[in-house]
């Protein structure tokens, strides 16, 4: 009998989050997300520079400065949560839809390294809750991250389990439309070999990573290898203050170009008292570095 990838993930799935997952390395199909034309966009997280900003006053201020698209992190100003009625989940959809600024997706905060089985079926279920609302709303992905590792747990184990989670999260965020961005995330799982261990084990076209700029990008053998590590499997790009000599964000954004990156790059900055102009500032060192 011929067995389908869903199949196989499936019946994976069934042996429990305690098991061995035994598909890996699926054939990564492009990401899902709304047409738009080719080449990287910009846009920007609610967190933090507009945490208090309710959903027209992204809209409009996105628009004013050239910001394409919006990542919104839960319990900010946006109310765009799973409380939300069937009527006003409706309305957020119009109200992007009937604009210039795209909602690529929900910032969430969901997790799946705790040891405890009980409190990571609950994460895993109100992930789902969350799907849910991303697809009412019109966006295209759900943001989920690692957050280290539960005190004494085994490395391999908790990143074979955060995977696990995934996997089944996958198949969830496919009928629903919406991939699922793993952020690269928390001590000791933020290290790229640890983020391509739990995507080999999700397996799942549908669930990628959420490139962080983080410093410990730069560890072990370097930028460049652990870029190469998931260049393939990178869904979006959460960016810090560009001008932060810290950080190769040049060479960042040489790479995504390299490799025919076509989502979102997101200001992830801190909230300023003239942000309009912040954000101006960000959209012109993001041109500046490409050559644009």
């Amino acid at each position: 009998m011929t067995m389908t990838r869903r199949t196989l993930l499936k019946a994976s799935l069934a042996a429990g989050l305690s098991g061995k997952l035994f598909v890996k390395n699926v054939v990564a199909a492009e990401p899902a997300s709304k047409s738009r034309s080719k080449g990287m966009h910009l846009g920007s997280v609610t967190y933090n520079i507009a945490k208090d900003w309710d959903v027209p006053t992204i809209i409009k201020n996105f628009e004013a400065t050239g910001f394409q698209g919006v990542e919104l992190r839960t319990t900010h100003a946006h109310g765009v949560e799973v409380s939300l009625s069937k009527a006003e989940r409706a309305e957020v959809k119009k109200r992007f839809a009937d604009s210039k600024v795209e909602l690529m997706g929900l910032g969430s905060t969901f997790e799946f390294q705790m040891a405890d089985q009980d409190k990571l079926r609950k994460q895993i279920e109100g992930c789902k809750e969350y799907i849910v609302l991303a697809q009412d709303v019109g966006a295209a992905g759900v943001k989920v991250r690692p957050n280290g590792l539960p005190k004494d747990a085994p490395l391999e184990k908790t990143l074979d389990q955060i995977g696990r989670a995934l996997g089944e999260l996958g198949l969830f965020a496919e009928d629903h439309g919406q991939q699922l961005r793993l952020e690269v995330h928390g001590p000791v799982t933020s290290l790229l070999p640890n983020i391509k261990r739990i995507i080999d084990v999700v397996a799942h076209r549908n669930v990628g990573v959420c490139w962080n700029s983080n410093q410990s990008d730069l560890e072990g053998d370097g930028f460049d290898h652990n870029f190469d590590l998931v260049k393939d499997r990178i869904f979006s790009v959460h960016m810090r203050d560009l001008y932060l000599e810290e950080y190769p964000f040049r060479k960042l954004l040489t790479r995504l170009n390299e490799i025919g990156f076509s989502g979102y790059c997101l200001a992830e900055i801190p909230e300023s008292t003239d942000p309009l102009r912040v954000m101006r500032y960000f959209r012109g060192l993001w041109l500046a570095y490409q050559g644009a």
